[in-house]
């Protein structure tokens, strides 16, 4: 728990440094995007630019420690067969949400093929970018620090736990009638983590918990994060398209399947996570008999 910390207090810190340089950016008027936004981007970048600095510090400054210890033939071949497979996985998550009618076609969308295929292209690069950066930090950089500490049953449970936190702790809009000023700039920051431990989340907050458990135990089985990073990509593209070619029916009876975080993943995406998590701890207790 104790490296877990340690890089929740570096996240933290970029959250803070983003929300300091927040309102001054705006001030300026160079901009004009909504302070939520602008208060996440500049937190991302300080996180970008920091990362190395933090990770050389924790000794974390190697390929083999953050992941990459594939020959890159090697590891670009496994990305590429993780997509595949990651792709996989969630359509059939997506065809039950279709058969259970808690998402339903856009007809108009669909037609659209130029706009579908610029909404492709840019959810292929926008996963590869989202894997290389989550899976680099927790299960490559995380894991490593705590498996080295604390065995791979804490690498596997707090990497995961940290992996389904960070999906809610994001600054969110103002409520109607707060002024964005230095005062609404901190109670934005404060929603960060009053928003993140809603009880409507916990449905979402389960299914990322159990996908963390699959990433990082696929990361325990193969040694490095090459299959990670391709599941994660083909998750996020299967995402992606799904809400732009499919609306939600909250009027479904089965509505309650699916929470309110991206209307796909919630409890009926628990179960199917876990589902496959059996398999593959089945898999490497065979392999570890033979």
């Amino acid at each position: 728990m104790r490296e877990t910390g340690i890089f929740f207090l570096y996240l933290l810190g970029c959250l803070i440094l983003g929300a300091l340089l927040t309102f001054p950016l705006l001030q300026t008027g160079w901009i004009a995007h909504d302070p939520h936004r602008v208060m996440g981007r500049l937190t991302q970048i300080c996180i970008l630019l920091g990362l190395w600095p933090f990770l050389k510090a924790q000794h974390l400054n190697h390929r083999e420690t953050l992941g990459y210890a594939l020959p890159r033939p090697r590891f670009r071949t496994v990305l590429w067969q993780g997509w595949l497979l990651g792709t996989a996985i969630l359509l059939v998550l997506v065809l039950s949400l279709l058969l259970l009618e808690i998402r339903s076609p856009d007809i108009a969308a669909s037609t659209r093929l130029a706009n579908l295929l610029e909404k492709s292209i840019q959810a292929l690069l926008g996963g590869l970018i989202t894997s290389l950066l989550e899976e680099t930090f927790l299960r490559g950089a995380l894991y490593s620090a705590i498996r080295r500490r604390s065995g791979a049953r804490s690498a596997i449970l707090w990497s995961s736990c940290l992996f389904a936190l960070l999906h809610f702790v994001k600054p969110h809009r103002l409520p109607d009638g707060v002024a964005f000023d230095w005062l609404g700039t901190w109670q934005m920051f404060g929603q960060v983590f009053t928003n993140a431990f809603q009880w409507q989340h916990l449905d979402s907050m389960a299914a990322l918990f159990l996908a963390g458990i699959f990433l990082a135990l696929v990361r325990e089985r193969s040694g490095h994060i090459g299959w990670c990073m391709g599941l994660h990509a083909g998750w996020v593209f299967v995402i992606q398209i799904t809400r732009h070619l499919t609306t939600d029916n909250p009027a479904s009876p089965n509505a309650w399947l699916v929470g309110s975080y991206d209307g796909i993943i919630g409890w009926l995406a628990a179960g199917w996570i876990g589902l496959l998590i059996l398999g593959l701890q089945l898999s490497m207790r065979r392999a570890k008999q033979t």
